[in-house]
């Protein structure tokens, strides 16, 4: 070999496709912790070194997804329950926007079913994995951009819900603008067989989107951009508690079994004829007669024996399961399964306050992008003009008060507008308005009306305590008794029983 040839780089060995394959066999990974001699671990040739995870990809098969939400109720409780809680007490808007203004707002979202639009949008997203509320503006073009400064007064019209299903993103033009919907699909293209705006296309500033399962790039890359379906994360669960379930109705059928003992019943059977007839005459004999009453007719040779199956500690396997898909699915027991919780001192409250606190993460990072899109466009048709600068709102808490603790809160409230009207710090007006507003949380004072808001807002101010005579007239003398008697609008009052 010559001295050129022995510093030639030696030709890069090209791979069987035996050895390309091996090489991308998939590598398991290993316990910290490993006993070799006592097979303790994972990968050390025992049971558990072959255990593995996989893709269920469920959410992809919408006709399963379809079936599963028809016929199962536990699917159907996980997919509406948190979809109805997420949108069923509402929202509290804090504003300059006037109470009146708030009272028209509120009836436009009642008068087009905004919260109803909202939840089947929840629901849908929750199901299939993704799902859309189009915003419907009369006039305007849907594959335009929303510019919520032209929305008129009138021109929304409502929300139209359609699934993952229904639309086909565009998933090769994505939004380059910075912001939050960066990299997301720019355009909706609606399929035939919607039930409306077929074949149309919608800008994405037009929707509120709302998807199920956020997944990570790669995967969401595989699903169209869009979600994961809450099903396929507890899909074995639930095959886990059904497959115990139906078990143990089997069982029900085995609860009481009866054995006759028949001798040479293998040669009557063989030879048929009139034995074989007799013996079914026999056997019909004891099931019709046969009860707690009556009599077993038997042959002295034959013999009866009763079996009795105990259901001992199949409600127990039963609850594990139970416990498990309520652990999948983020929902107590109490609100996945109606049961009361069990054991003497546990009344399920702190449960439900986790679950409660857990419906509302979910309120935050899935509705208030969208609700404040859409409160923007709803004010400007509404009202006729855009909400105040500095507003804001809270999703309405779901834990509901007692009576003790709403007792308490009135009492706080009330004290704290009076002591502020007192000090001067509010007037009349102010005060009966925020009574009014605080009735919804307390319910007390009902009954003030705007009208007596309105009274006090036109009541002459009162005459200052610290000098009584700075409104009166200069050259004119104060009549005798005036200044006792007289009555004079101070600070609000209310009478106690």
């Amino acid at each position: 070999m010559s001295r050129k040839s022995r510093h030639r780089p030696a030709p890069a060995v090209k791979q069987a496709p035996m050895a390309r394959a091996s090489a991308a066999v998939k590598r398991f990974t290993t316990d910290s912790f490993q006993n070799f001699e006592a097979r303790v671990g994972i990968q050390t040739n025992n049971q558990s070194g072959a255990g593995g995870y996989g893709f269920d990809f469920i959410s992809r098969n919408r006709v399963q997804m379809e079936a599963m939400y028809r016929s199962s109720w536990i699917v159907g409780a996980v997919v509406d329950s948190v979809a109805e809680d997420m949108t069923r007490a509402g929202i509290t808007v804090s504003s300059d926007l006037d109470p009146d203004d708030q009272q028209m707002m509120d009836q436009a979202m009642e008068r087009l079913q905004i919260w109803d639009a909202l939840c089947d949008t929840v629901k849908w997203g929750r199901l299939y994995g993704g799902a859309l509320a189009v915003m419907l503006i009369d006039g305007q073009r849907m594959e335009t951009p929303l510019n919520v400064d032209s929305v008129g007064e009138g021109q929304f019209k409502g929300l139209l819900v359609l699934d993952r299903w229904l639309v086909q993103p565009s998933l090769e033009n994505l939004v380059t603008e910075l912001g939050p919907d960066l990299g997301k699909p720019k355009f909706y293209d609606v399929v035939a067989d919607s039930m409306a705006l077929k074949r149309q296309r919608i800008h994405y500033s037009r929707v509120l989107r709302i998807d199920g399962v956020d997944l990570p790039y790669w995967q969401r890359i595989a699903e169209n951009l869009w979600g994961q379906s809450v099903i396929e994360r507890l899909f074995d669960r639930l095959l886990a508690f059904d497959s115990a379930t139906q078990g143990a109705a089997q069982l029900v059928y085995k609860a009481h079994l009866r054995t006759l003992k028949v001798k040479d019943l293998r040669q009557i059977i063989g030879l048929g004829g009139p034995a074989m007839e007799g013996l079914i005459k026999q056997v019909e004999m004891i099931r019709r007669y046969q009860s707690n009453e009556g009599l077993t007719l038997l042959d002295a040779s034959d013999e009866l024996q009763v079996d009795q199956y105990t259901f001992a500690g199949l409600d127990d396997v039963l609850l594990q399961m139970a416990q498990q898909l309520s652990g999948a699915a983020e929902i107590p027991l109490t609100r996945l399964f109606g049961q009361s919780p069990a054991g003497l001192s546990s009344t399920g409250d702190g449960e439900m306050k986790q679950y409660h606190e857990s419906v509302n993460t979910k309120q935050e990072r899935r509705l208030r992008m969208p609700l404040t899109r859409l409160l923007e466009v709803m004010a400007r048709s509404v009202l006729g003009q855009a909400l105040p600068k500095g507003w804001a709102f809270t999703f309405n808490s779901l834990q509901r008060m007692s009576d003790t603790e709403k007792s308490a809160i009135g009492t706080s409230t009330t004290t704290a507008i009076l002591d502020a009207n007192e000090a001067g710090v509010i007037d009349q007006a102010t005060a009966l308005k925020e009574l009014k507003q605080a009735s919804e949380v307390t319910g007390l004072f009902t009954n003030i009306t705007d009208k007596m808001v309105k009274e006090a807002e036109d009541a002459p101010p009162p005459i200052s305590e610290a000098d009584p005579d700075a409104n009166a007239n200069p050259g004119q003398e104060e009549e005798p008794g005036a200044g006792a008697g007289a009555q004079s609008r101070g600070p609000l009052r209310l009478a106690t029983a």
